[in-house]
């Protein structure tokens, strides 16, 4: 008597579409969320600070003074 041995052996195929399925879902989600429903990637932002008045002139005067010090210094 000769003894067969049969293997049934299934490809992953179901597995691999299920992946494929799943990429494609995760990219069309990360697309829509950095894109932010516009195509080209462009957004205005605008902000307006108002009642600062003095402090922000001294914030400035500040900020300039420092870069004039450090280009007056050589660095």
């Amino acid at each position: 008597m000769s003894d067969q041995t049969t293997q049934n052996s299934s490809g992953n195929t179901g597995l691999a579409f299920l992946v494929g399925i799943l990429v494609v879902v995760v990219a069309v989600m990360a697309y829509v969320m950095f894109a932010d429903g516009d195509a080209d990637g462009g957004q205005d932002l605008n902000i307006t600070v108002e009642g600062a008045g003095a402090a922000a002139e001294d914030a400035a005067q500040a900020v300039e003074d420092g870069a004039e010090a450090i280009s007056d210094d050589g660095n």
